[in-house]
């Protein structure tokens, strides 16, 4: 088995990747379950939020370094790193771009590709035996997975180069104070934390979730005019759905708001 889905609610998943999986989650015949998965699972219109988790040791330990060494020998190792990245970036792209909340618990270490997943995530939750790693420079390798443009963001351009050129692993409690996670919580309350975590910010509107996503994404590569712009375009657009009516509604009525219902 590669992974599992469950569905505690109508409006919630969660992903928990086989120990296997965990282990070595982007080699061909994995990864395309995972993509199809978590694609399958943001398609749906009754799922706000998914918590994606792991087995084991691991959260997602990236790429599969033995079969890296064969294919090195066999001289296959271009089309097995580009169908690799092939696979995973566009993956990223579409949780950074999709009005769906996901959410990271990790439950173990999260490195190289899988770094790239776990950074990927609108929050970070993480027990206390989780580490962070790059691994690429121990292999000879520059980083993948989008993590020379998700780390700088949260943890500064700096830190995030110290990281990669020192090969830096990063307990869960530092990750915590560089800004890497969000919260570290004991074990027994991983999965519980983050499914109430994800309710919480997958119960707002889809414009409030996918706006807000991508403006944050776009905010440190566009000029001030240009940000302003691309929010009047998404405000304009959000102001026209259904969620804004019940929105104004709810808060004249002063109750909770019940949007895409």
């Amino acid at each position: 088995m590669v992974l599992s889905v469950n569905r505690p609610s109508p409006n919630l998943a969660i992903v928990t990747f086989s120990e296997k999986t965990s282990r070595d989650t982007f080699s061909e015949g994995t990864i395309e379950i995972v993509i199809e998965t978590l694609d399958d699972l943001i398609e749906d219109q009754e799922i706000d939020a998914v918590v994606v988790t792991g087995s084991g040791k691991f959260f997602s330990a990236g790429g599969p370094v033995d079969k890296f060494d064969r294919a090195i020998d066999e001289g296959t190792i271009r089309g097995v790193v580009e169908s690799m990245t092939g696979h995973l970036h566009p993956l990223l792209l579409r949780i950074r771009k999709s009005s769906t909340v996901f959410v990271g618990a990790l439950n173990g270490a999260a490195a190289g590709g899988g770094l790239g997943l776990a950074l990927s995530m609108d929050y970070r939750i993480s027990s206390h035996e989780a580490k962070l790693a790059a691994a690429f420079f121990r292999l000879g390798l520059s980083p993948d997975g989008g993590t020379t443009w998700l780390m700088p963001r949260l943890v500064g351009f700096q830190r995030a180069k110290k990281f990669f050129f020192e090969n830096e692993v990063w307990t869960s409690e530092q990750a915590l104070e560089f800004g890497a996670l969000d919260e570290v919580v004991p074990q027994s309350e991983l999965i519980p934390r983050a499914v109430e975590l994800a309710e919480k910010w997958g119960s707002w509107s889809e414009s409030s979730k996918r706006g807000t996503k991508q403006l944050l994404d776009a905010s440190t590569t566009t000029f001030f005019e240009t940000q302003l712009e691309f929010e009047r375009q998404l405000m304009v657009a959000s102001a026209m759905k259904p969620d804004f009516k019940e929105g104004v509604r709810s808060f004249l009525e002063k109750r909770k708001p019940s949007f895409g219902k």
